[in-house]
């Protein structure tokens, strides 16, 4: 098996096509609006947010039945708490699609209605033969920094398949499917069954092991569309690199973090239980007075372990031991931060990504949450977020 990373994103796999263009919903004219399709019906598998305020294209899909043949994505306009009207706005778009049994996916500002003629507007100037994965990534962008794309060709011995995919987020980022849209498509062959059990086991270390601020959305969503065009399937070789893509959308979601300087990860091994270590190690990635001190690359180990203790799970404060960036700071009952390790662990905490290792030597399960730190860019961008 060979998973060789190719350019093309979205349009990576034979019979898609993307594109995205401004329709006129954000001001500035930067892209707003982009579609994905296939040549033919798709296998579909998707992943919603546990929010109980789902939005209105997320109860629109859930209610879809059988193939479809592409999806309608807007930003600037979440189309959520717009109760039976956000609906029928849904409804509308996607029947002003020149295509049958398309979906639809929208990010944005809560509680707005959603401009549908304005929507529909950029509908009909779509090309929708273009092969634009990269427009398609750029008009998905809400407080994005940049595109988040990724694309593989796999080798396997029945053949050859390609995956490809894009996501957007940057902040309302919280574990249990972040605050995030993603996209995959994929001209592998195989039955929806197959495709979602590969989608659900590929987010409990991606998608839902990461947090930007802990918050988490109405809109979540992630689909995956199978057209099968390869002919070809295998199980171990498609696991591998769905795992592989949705691995580097997540890390790019977090240190795309609404202004956020450095990519952590948060490692807490030697558990009693998997689940006490992933408890842990979410609640790390999601302490306020964590990710501040990160900021001020202030490596105050005690709120680390204080984070551990109020997590409720079975730990020592005898057994602990605390790393930051490879400097060991606390072990087993012992401060070992002495002047030269102080300014070890400061000058760790200033490079752009990093792992916090809390080892409680109870057990053997481990787990890692990606965080980032939290400043004044991310009060900046959300005290204003509507204007």
């Amino acid at each position: 098996m060979e998973i060789l990373s190719i350019g093309g994103g979205v349009c990576a796999p034979k019979g898609f096509f993307a594109d995205g263009l401004n329709c006129g919903l954000k001001v500035n004219g930067a892209a707003d609006l982009a579609f994905m399709r296939s040549s033919a019906p798709c296998n579909l598998a998707a992943v919603f947010t546990s929010n109980r305020f789902a939005c209105a294209h997320i109860r629109h899909a859930k209610a879809h039945k059988g193939k479809v043949n592409g999806v309608i994505v807007n930003s600037k306009n979440a189309n959520a708490m717009n109760g039976s009207e956000g609906i029928t706005a849904v409804e509308k778009v996607v029947a002003a699609v020149p295509f049958e049994n398309f979906l639809m996916a929208s990010t944005g500002v809560i509680g707005a209605p959603l401009p549908v003629e304005t929507i529909i507007g950029g509908i009909r100037r779509f090309d929708w033969n273009a092969a634009c994965g990269d427009a398609a990534a750029k008009a998905i962008m809400t407080t994005d920094r940049w595109e988040k794309q990724i694309a593989f060709e796999v080798r396997c011995d029945g053949g050859t398949f390609t995956i490809g995919a894009m996501a957007k987020g940057a902040g309302m980022i919280a574990p249990q499917l972040a605050t995030m849209l993603c996209f995959i498509t994929t001209d592998a062959a195989a039955n929806q069954e197959a495709f979602q059990a590969h989608l659900n086991g590929a987010l409990d270390e991606s998608f839902n092991a990461i947090s930007v601020d802990g918050d988490m959305s109405t809109n979540d969503t992630i689909y995956l569309l199978a057209n099968g065009a390869s002919g070809v399937y295998e199980a171990e070789a498609f696991d591998a690199a769905l795992r592989r893509a949705l691995h580097f959308l997540a890390l790019e979601i977090v240190r795309d973090g609404e202004g956020a300087t450095k990519l952590v990860a948060f490692e807490v091994k030697n558990a009693a239980a998997k689940e006490e270590a992933k408890k842990a190690a979410r609640m790390l990635s999601t302490s306020l007075l964590v990710k501040t001190a990160l900021f001020g690359a202030d490596p105050n180990w005690g709120r680390i372990a204080s984070t551990i203790g109020a997590a409720q799970i079975e730990c020592d404060a005898e057994s602990l031991t605390i790393s930051i960036g490879g400097v060991t700071v606390y072990e087993q009952g012992i401060n070992r931060m002495d002047r030269e390790r102080e300014e070890a662990a400061a000058a760790a905490l200033r490079a752009e990504s990093f792992r916090v290792v809390c080892d409680l030597a109870v057990g053997a399960h481990s787990y890692t949450s990606y965080g980032c730190d939290l400043g004044h860019e991310y009060v900046r961008i959300n005290a204003d977020y509507r204007t």
